[in-house]
């Protein structure tokens, strides 16, 4: 049977997977390091040169070109990944396989796999944020990714402040957004340890829980959905969880009237229900739509 493959392309590495569905278990897997473009490239199209593919998804960080008839549809653009802008990612697989290549931002196809699959099932609506090397989010709205002018960039939302920090910011682009003050590489930048190096009781995960409700928050003003589901490295620290719902509602100050927030915001804002694969099938899901 020719299979559905799926590049799930993170800063830090290329998940790579083969299945007969989304939601059937993976015949074969594989994690290459996110090096130079073509010796990753490379190395992901000889994974999937061992499979007859019938359809491949690619669910890729970002920025991305979505828009189809671009000259540069399927491309990395202006990504603060070294050596990574404007890097054709599609392009390669669509010449090696010949097959239908769907191709998302990793935050939406991750979005797509927990709709379907995971913690989002039976509702129309979510949004997925990761928290790790970057921060980026995929919204959902009945039932539709939502791309727009090109796609949804909420790892770089403006942020307040916490009044005890003074840290300068991380992004490249923006120094103190969202992804400036609350990734992986801000923790690093900021306490001088990766985060699973610092204690749950430690201020960063304050300032952490700070930053990241206010982006919730934001989300829940523009896009009302359903559910918010926060996944990535850094939200394996599982005390945050408690400490961002905590300050959501205390930032909300009751003007948003829900009782999924309100009253049960342990399963408003919540983990990946697909755990840490919820990329790799969302790829999959875009391979089997593209097929």
């Amino acid at each position: 049977m020719a299979l559905l493959g799926a590049v799930e392309a993170g800063g830090t590495k290329f998940i790579c997977a083969v299945a007969e569905q989304p939601d059937a278990p993976p015949i074969e897997t594989i994690s290459i390091p996110t090096t130079m473009p073509a010796e990753t490239i490379d190395r992901a199209l000889a994974f999937f040169s061992r499979h007859k593919l019938r359809a491949l998804g690619i669910a890729s960080f970002g920025p991305i070109d979505l828009r189809v008839g671009s000259p540069s549809y399927g491309y990395i653009t202006a990504t603060p990944k070294a050596h990574w802008q404007n890097t054709d990612l599609v392009g390669p697989f669509q010449q090696a396989f010949n097959v239908p290549v769907g191709f998302d931002t990793d935050v939406n196809g991750a979005a797509l796999g927990e709709l379907r699959y995971g913690g989002g099932q039976g509702l129309d609506s979510l949004v997925y944020v990761t928290v790790g090397t970057g921060i980026g989010g995929g919204a959902i709205t009945n039932g539709q990714v939502i791309h727009g002018l090109i796609h949804p960039e909420m790892g770089h939302i403006p942020v307040r402040r916490h009044p005890a920090d003074t840290f300068v910011g991380a992004c490249p682009y923006h120094a103190d957004c969202l992804e400036g003050m609350a990734s992986g590489p801000s923790l690093i930048a900021r306490w001088g340890v990766a985060g699973d190096a610092l204690p749950p009781t430690h201020q960063a995960w304050e300032f952490e829980a700070y930053y990241l409700a206010q982006a919730v928050c934001s989300m829940v003003y523009l896009l009302s959905p359903q559910r918010i589901i926060l996944g990535g490295g850094v939200m394996h620290q599982r005390q945050l969880f408690e400490q961002i719902q905590h300050e959501v509602v205390q930032t909300l100050k009751g003007y948003i009237q829900a009782d999924a927030i309100t009253a049960h915001s342990d399963t408003y804002i919540m983990p990946p229900g697909l755990g840490d694969r919820s990329g790799a099938i969302g790829a999959l899901e875009l391979a089997r739509l593209a097929g």
